[in-house]
């Protein structure tokens, strides 16, 4: 699957996004306060953007959570009819630009657009993708016990089961094999 430089930035927003979600009642929130969503913008360079406020935040955080639902889909058609959802509310405009140094590449956000609708609108056609492709099983949840983070399995096999394999598939496999060496031992 080709996979452009806008795409794969529109990826890596959505994943970062959905995992500033608290994973229960007991975590912080990842976008606590408007700075930290304007930290957010800037480090993801999402472009176009001006000041946010807490109308912004909340509007972001609303947005996060449908983008949540997409990755809990259990199959292609709810993920379809989620992401359309979301990208008609966002008021797509596909507009070609080659703004900042960048080729040109395809925003799907209206000028001016809120942050959240920008978000929606980019990344939700980044999603939109892999349905149209049959590759919606990529958007995966990590299936270590502790950790739900979202991530994309870019892998050429489908093979990823972990958000990273140095922390969460490296944990289970030392888990593992600390079990069957107390097995043995027994």
């Amino acid at each position: 699957m080709l996979i452009t430089h806008d795409t794969r930035c529109a990826l890596d927003t959505v994943v970062d996004l959905v995992n500033t979600a608290p994973e229960d009642d007991t975590a912080a929130d990842g976008l606590p306060d408007v700075p930290a969503l304007e930290r957010f913008v800037r480090e993801h360079e999402i472009s176009d953007v001006g000041a946010l406020s807490e109308l912004d935040l909340s509007a972001v955080r609303r947005v996060r959570e449908r983008f949540a639902r997409i990755f809990a889909a259990p199959d292609a058609r709810t993920a379809a009819g989620l992401i359309n959802e979301l990208v008609a509310a966002a008021g797509t405009t596909p507009r070609l630009t080659d703004h900042d140094g960048y080729d040109w590449h395809v925003h799907y956000f209206a000028p001016g657009a809120s942050v959240a609708d920008h978000l929606a609108a980019d990344c939700g056609m980044a999603l939109a993708f892999f349905v149209v492709a049959g590759e919606r099983e990529r958007l995966r949840r990590c299936e270590a016990p502790d950790c739900r983070r979202a991530f994309v399995d870019l892998s050429r096999n489908r093979s990823r089961r972990y958000c990273d394999s140095r922390t969460c598939g490296n944990r289970l496999h030392v888990a593992a094999y600390r079990a069957r060496r107390r097995e043995a031992a027994s």
